[in-house]
């Protein structure tokens, strides 16, 4: 079953119908027609579930019901087995071709719990979430933990500043805000009133610490983010404000070996090696360092940095209101020594291209420069605020039809 619904009371719904029934949710990130066409190649006996007219594109539908049955007087809680294969996620595609993986309701249950005890979050709660439910990070924290810890969910997934603090205005206290650092960056730029939350979190991305200092001063919460993936789901946590070091949940343990690191727990059927550089700090595995992904390595002609740091700096310049750094896909053979330029694409509309380029020279290696730096309107984000690489790529081919960049 592809579960399309937009209305997060309705995810929940089908989801869990679809546990009850025997049957496995696929879960893309995207719901553009090319991933639901991948979705009927990975499983041709798909349909979807989907609470809006235009949805499925093509695939076999059932439409969420305007109305319901009344609720029984004396529902009985459905026992699942642990073992039961309930959905299989798919990554974002922000490094290549989206891959599934498969999740079992016990592993799924224990990560959340795990989750919402180092959180302190549990019945009382309403949790507002401006991520989709069909990614992991969604998923987890704002339909399986208000599940599993008696919480509420807020049925929204507003995007837009206003309708995220009219989201939380509608909500009781103690309040949470589930979010990325895109959307957070937004949200602290545009509105100017901002109604308090007792608790924010925040994954998908690094969170910078300014940020995260203006977030938890402006929304009078601390914050905290969550580190995982679509492979491991959360496994640790920290409070950004207050330093560097992760903690892993108490359920998980990493393992070092050479330059790769594994994570290791009772949810995983076995190790899963973790596709970021992490630097162990901690006799007992239990406290590292997150020095970014492996893939976003960058060597210059001898000298070594990452995507990660780049647009961790790119980001933090005043006017800078999003912007990425980019490696070719191809080395320029016409290029004196053959070395790479990275591409940068910013928006930044009230600085200049030389003010831009000064500012980055004070924070980075000229080395690593951007040529091209290409300003842009907006960059193609999907809903979780991430970059997918598909996307990125159709951008840089308008660009370069528009002969704004060099072929």
């Amino acid at each position: 079953m592809l579960n399309l619904c937009g209305d997060r009371y309705r995810f929940a719904v089908a989801l869990m119908a679809s546990i009850v029934s025997g049957r496995v949710s696929l879960l893309p990130s995207s719901q553009t027609p090319e991933s639901l066409r991948q979705m009927q190649r990975f499983a041709p006996d798909v349909f979807c579930v989907t609470d809006r007219d235009d949805g499925g594109d093509g695939l076999p539908v059932l439409r969420y019901p305007e109305s319901l049955p009344e609720a029984l007087a004396d529902p009985v809680i459905p026992q699942i087995d642990s073992d039961q294969v309930v959905a299989r996620i798919f990554t974002s595609g922000s490094t290549g071709m989206p891959i599934p993986h498969l999740k079992r309701w016990g592993n799924l249950v224990r990560g959340v719990q795990a989750g919402a005890e180092r959180l302190r979050v549990g019945p009382g709660h309403a949790l507002v979430g401006t991520v989709p439910p069909q990614h992991m990070y969604g998923l987890e924290f704002t339909v399986l933990m208000p599940l599993q810890c008696g919480a509420a969910l807020h049925a929204g997934q507003p995007f837009y500043p206003a309708d995220i603090c009219a989201a939380l205005a509608e909500l009781p206290r103690p309040r949470m805000l589930v979010t990325t650092p895109y959307h957070l960056r937004v949200l602290l730029a545009e509105a100017s009133e901002l109604p308090a939350v007792d608790l924010l979190l925040s994954a998908t991305a690094p969170l910078s610490h300014n940020l995260a200092v203006a977030a938890e001063a402006r929304l009078a919460a601390p914050l905290f983010e969550i580190y995982g993936s679509t492979e491991t789901g959360q496994i640790a946590s920290r409070r950004t404000t207050a330093g560097a070091t992760w903690q892993t949940l108490p359920d998980i343990r990493l393992r070092g070996e050479g330059e790769a690191v594994w994570a290791e727990g009772e949810r995983f059927e076995a190790p899963t090696r973790l596709g970021d550089v992490i630097e162990l700090v901690a006799a007992d595995a239990r406290q590292f360092l997150l020095h970014g992904r492996h893939a976003d390595l960058v060597n210059i002609a001898g000298k070594r940095s990452s995507l990660g740091y780049l647009n961790f700096q790119l980001n933090a310049i005043p006017g800078v209101q999003d912007g990425v750094f980019l490696l070719p896909q191809e080395d320029d053979g016409d290029h004196p020594e053959n070395v790479r330029r990275l591409i940068a694409l910013v928006v930044a509309p009230g600085l200049t291209p030389a003010a831009l380029m000064q500012a980055l020279r004070e924070r980075i290696d000229p080395i690593f420069l951007p040529r091209p730096l290409l300003f842009v309107a907006a960059l193609p984000r999907n809903a979780t605020g991430k970059l997918p690489r598909q996307a990125t790529q159709q951008l840089l081919a308008s660009l370069r039809a528009q002969d704004a960049i060099p072929s």
